[in-house]
Order: C-alpha cells, then sequence, then structure tokens
C-alpha cells in the first residue's frame, strides 16, 4: 500500500453513536485537535435515532428527551467543536500497532495511524440462532431493534398479532410501541423468573396496557410455513427445561425477540484486546484502558447500559483519559484487580490504580431485597452502599473514593450482601 493511502491521526473514534460523540467532544475540549470519528452508518447518533420514545437524558440534562433529541444535542456539539465524523465508513481490522483500515464511499480504502484509539461500537441483539428455538424458519419472526427500526424509521409495521420473546427493554418498549400502532401484543414471554428490563418499562409498556408478563416461561415452539401461524409457551423448571403440561398456545403472525445484547468486539478481539467472559466486553482498568496501550474502550462495547446518561458519562472519561495519554500522561505503578463477589456480576473496571477516585459499576446476578454493596480488600471494608432492591435490569455504580483506597495493595472483591446474613 503506498504512503497516500495512509493517515496519520492522533485519535481514532471507532463509532459514531453516543458513546462515540461523548468521547470525541471529551477529547477535544482535553485538547486533542487531530482527531477522527468513524462511523458505519450514514448518519451519526447510533441507536438512539431509532428511539422516539422519551425518558433519556434525565440524569445528564435534567429533563426528558426522546432519543434523536439526545443525539441532536452531541451532533450539534461536535458540529460546534469542528468534529471529523466519517459516516459512511466501516472499519475493517485494528492491529496491535493501532493501525485503522477503513473503506467508504467517499475515501475508499484508507489506514490511519493512530496514537491512541478509542472503541465505542456499541452492541447488537442476540439473534433467533442463538437461541436454540425448534421450529420452522418462516417469516414474521424479528429482533425487537429491528422492528423498531422498521416502525419507527421506515413506516413499516412487521406484523398485528404479536408475542415477545423475552423483558429486555427494547422489547418492552416495542410492546408498547406496537400496541400505539394498532398491533394486539399477546403477552411477553420472560425465561427468568425476574425481568431484565427497567422497572418503569414492565409499568409504563406492559401494565399500562393490559399486556401479561409470563415470567419463568420461553417460547419452545415456532409454527407456520411461509408466515409464522403460531408459538407454544411453556413454563420452565429451576433449571430451566420446559415443564409437560404447561404448554400455552398464541395464534400470532410475529415473534420478535428481545433476548439480550452482545457488545460488538470482533474488531477488539483480532487486536488482541483481553475480553471478559462476563460481560462480553474488554477488560480494562480506570482509565477505561484496554490491555493493549492506547486502546480505550466505552459505552456497550465495553458493557451493556441501561441508559444513555450512563453511557454518555463514561464516554467522556474515557475521551479525556485518551487525551491524557496523547499527552504521555500514562497511568503507572500499581495496580489490583476487582474482582466478583457473592450476587455480583460483571464489574468494571476489572482492574484500578488505588489513587484516584473510581466509580464501580456491574449488574445484580438476581433479584436480591434488603441488601448491600460492599467493597472490600485484605479483610477491610472499603465502601459500603446499602439499597431497598437490586435487580439484574437495573445497573449498580458505586464511587469509592480516593482516601477509602490508601494503602490497598491485595485485590478488591465487590459483593451483595443480604442484611441480617
Amino acid at each position: 500500500m503506498s504512503e497516500i493511502d495512509k493517515v496519520r491521526k492522533d485519535l481514532v473514534i471507532i463509532g459514531g453513536g453516543p458513546a462515540g460523540l461523548a468521547a470525541g467532544i471529551a477529547a477535544r475540549e482535553a485538547g486533542v485537535e487531530d482527531l477522527v470519528i468513524l462511523e458505519r452508518e450514514d448518519e451519526a447518533g447510533g441507536i438512539l435515532r431509532q428511539c422516539i420514545h422519551n425518558g433519556f437524558g434525565l440524569h445528564r440534562y435534567g429533563e426528558e428527551l426522546t432519543g434523536p433529541e439526545y443525539a441532536a444535542r452531541d451532533i450539534a456539539k461536535a458540529e460546534e467543536l469542528g468534529l471529523d465524523v466519517r459516516c459512511g465508513t466501516t472499519v475493517l481490522s485494528v492491529d496491535g500497532e493501532k493501525r485503522v483500515t477503513a473503506v467508504s464511499k467517499k475515501d475508499g480504502l484508507q489506514v490511519y495511524e493512530a496514537g491512541a484509539v478509542i472503541l465505542a461500537m456499541g452492541c447488537r441483539e442476540r439473534p433467533r440462532g442463538a437461541l436454540g428455538t425448534p421450529g420452522t424458519r418462516c417469516a414474521g419472526i424479528y429482533t425487537a431493534g429491528a422492528a423498531q427500526k422498521f416502525v419507527n424509521m421506515e413506516g413499516l409495521m412487521p406484523g398485528r398479532r404479536v408475542v415477545i420473546l423475552g423483558s429486555g427493554d427494547i422489547g418492552l418498549i416495542m410492546a408498547r410501541r406496537m400496541t400505539l400502532q394498532g398491533a394486539k401484543v399477546l403477552a411477553c414471554v420472560e425465561l427468568m423468573p425476574y425481568s431484565s428490563g427497567l422497572n418503569r418499562n414492565i409499568v409504563q409498556c406492559l401494565e399500562d396496557y393490559g399486556i401479561p408478563l409470563y415470567l419463568s416461561h420461553t417460547v419452545t415452539e415456532v409454527r407456520g410455513r411461509e408466515r409464522l401461524e403460531g408459538v407454544t409457551v411453556q413454563q420452565v423448571d429451576a433449571a430451566r427445561k420446559p415443564i409437560p403440561g404447561t404448554e400455552i398456545n398464541f395464534d400470532c403472525d410475529t415473534l420478535l425477540l428481545s433476548v439480550g445484547l452482545i457488545p460488538e468486539n470482533e474488531l477488539s478481539q483480532r487486536m488482541g484486546v483481553a475480553l471478559s467472559p462476563v460481560t462480553s466486553g474488554a477488560v480494562v482498568d480506570d482509565t477505561l484502558q484496554t490491555s493493549v496501550p492506547g486502546v480505550f474502550a466505552c459505552g456497550n462495547v465495553l458493557h451493556v447500559h441501561d441508559l444513555v446518561d450512563f453511557v454518555s458519562d463514561e464516554s467522556f472519561r474515557a475521551g479525556k483519559a485518551a487525551a491524557a495519554y496523547l499527552r504521555g500522561e500514562k497511568a503507572e505503578g500499581l495496580t489490583v484487580a476487582v474482582l466478583d463477589g457473592d450476587g455480583v456480576r460483571g464489574v468494571v473496571p476489572q482492574r484500578l490504580h488505588p489513587d484516584g477516585d473510581v466509580t464501580l459499576m456491574f449488574r445484580p446476578a438476581g433479584v436480591v431485597r434488603n441488601a448491600a454493596v460492599t467493597v472490600k480488600s485484605g479483610g477491610r471494608e472499603l465502601a459500603r452502599k446499602r439499597q431497598m432492591i437490586f435487580t439484574p435490569g437495573e445497573m449498580v455504580a458505586l464511587t469509592v473514593k480516593k482516601e477509602q483506597l490508601a494503602g490497598v495493595t491485595d485485590d478488591i472483591t465487590v459483593s451483595l450482601e443480604v442484611s441480617g446474613k
């Protein structure tokens, strides 16, 4: 490849959704002038562009915004700062030397030689093939996000009689959206004994419209040749196996899947970034730096968030950290591991330097009532946060202060402790 095809950039950000935009804004405000944001879609904003419901921005702005309104604010700020956002650009690979290979209609094939890289590729929905649900490959089965795009952006209705498998937030929101568009949502079916979505969405999207939620149930059969004609739902036992005799048959023409999100880490994996088997995202330290020096990760590509406000906050930190790295202010010295304890799943960051304030984020492993988050190291309790109820649908954040971390040299364990135990 000739030299003309190579472009030198101080910072390359992969992804122009809420994470990538926030990281770029923070990096520019921290003094990084030579940066580029690469976005594969034709417009910046990511998934927010199709999320026309409100509820975004309460933490960041103190007001309710729709997804497009939230994205528009970051897009406007990026334009104000003169950020180079290149849409319609697909990143093909990133190597361990931080060379980013991308292709677009406008620029063709280019290689960006970066001083630092921020991974902000977001996440994707788990498809039907990952579930192993028996039945025919008929039309009428969609992920909830695909149905959301059809309805909100293309003005198309996937169907009229709907069953939703999984109670993730997109699925809950689509239960309401399909109802408002005139469809009949027959049921929302959840494998686990608890919902994986926010409680406010259960109330506002199911209960307010009389849509039943079947916990500890799953779809065990899909019927139909050319078009979906119905599904069979069964209750499952503690081992998540269908219980004979509990079959419920629904005549429907549409099945929406809301069965989890997977961080888009194929690029990360190929460049040698260490991934967590729990979060499926990168293993990072408190600066959000991955195992590859100068490569940072933030947003849903790191761990799946429930609120975009938290994505933006995390991504601001990643942008500032990348700017510090480019200035030569690299975090050095002792790092300690952060481990999942009882009732805790997927703490981020997984390593930290115990010389500053650190925000730890995780999801509870199940529904836990009247408990407290504890942060301990070497037999010493560093921090504690009590809450009436913890659920997997809501991420928990706990800030541990610099003075609380003083003198820590052993691994840190984050746990949920139930009162009375």
